[in-house]
């Protein structure tokens, strides 16, 4: 191995068993190599949207725009310790979204049955008075179409492998069948259903306390070690630059003006790249 690819080896071990867990790479393998059908076959877009790193804007969208829901966003902030075990969430998070996308049947069944039980276990009531639980149908709806709309928005502006407009219908749909799993109803299979879905919510949607908090935890406050910050700042300001003004609007984040969007999508391409460039070097057939 040469020097550069020594240092890419380096750096993407370092991001990847940042973001999926101490035990990353033996979960990898795991997950993409153990013998049985999946719910999605290679090739699938759900899998063509999930293995790209525009995840990583994406998923920052995704956080931003799930917390303008009142109901969702009080389970979040009173259940998810998401300030004091930001990394672990994100590992538990990253390890279902690749068991259910490219794992076995079994595996990716076993992955949803965990989070019900958890979820099963989750009730309260948030700071205006109203009950929620997190099995709740409708607000798992919600954390469902905000999570695929901003995977989908982000690989469409960043991903190298773009999609048809068949194939973005066929990620939504094959999206739709965890969400299932998870108990949604009503679940999107379509983009335009999905955009339809989204509008639907916005009366239900407040920039409470806590949404805000969680915007400044995640764009003025990032659990990044110092000498990622630059890189972090990027993606999240290129996740920001992803959402619908209307979101950005709630959030009170800047809509920029054409130049500085054209320079923010520039710099968030060139990262992305880069991260996959990087995770390029510890690639195997089959991953």
């Amino acid at each position: 191995m040469g020097p550069v690819a020594d240092v890419r080896a380096r750096v993407d071990a370092a991001i990847f068993t940042k973001v999926a867990g101490p035990d990353a790479f033996e979960k990898r393998e795991r997950i993409h190599h153990t013998p049985g059908p999946r719910w999605f076959p290679p090739g699938s877009a759900i899998r063509r949207v999930h293995d790209n790193h525009s995840m990583y804007p994406g998923g920052i969208r995704a956080l931003l725009l799930q917390s303008l829901h009142p109901l969702a966003m009080a389970a979040v902030a009173q259940h998810s310790g998401y300030r004091s075990d930001v990394w672990g969430r994100l590992a538990r998070t990253s390890t279902f979204l690749a068991t259910t996308t490219f794992g076995t049947a079994e595996d990716a069944q076993l992955a949803v049955d965990v989070v019900r039980a958890v979820h099963a276990r989750i009730s309260g009531t948030a700071p205006d008075g109203r009950p929620y639980r997190a099995d709740d149908p409708h607000l798992l709806t919600w954390i469902h179409v905000a999570e695929i709309d901003s995977f989908l928005t982000a690989h469409t502006v960043y991903g190298r492998d773009r999609l048809t407009p068949a194939q973005k219908d066929a990620y939504v749909a094959e999206a739709a069948t965890i969400a299932r799993e998870l108990g949604a109803k009503d679940v999107p299979t379509t983009t335009a259903d999905l955009a339809a879905t989204i509008e639907a919510f916005r009366p239900e949607l407040a920039a409470t306390p806590d949404a805000l908090d969680v915007a400044r935890f995640l764009l003025k406050e990032p659990p990044v070690p110092r000498i990622a910050r630059p890189m972090y700042a990027l993606l999240a300001a290129g996740a920001v630059d992803l959402l619908p003004p209307w979101a950005r609007d709630m959030l009170g984040l800047p809509n920029r003006g054409r130049v500085a969007r054209a320079l923010v999508r520039a710099g968030t391409h060139a990262m992305v790249d880069t991260m996959g460039w990087i995770a390029a070097s510890s690639r195997h057939p089959g991953d």
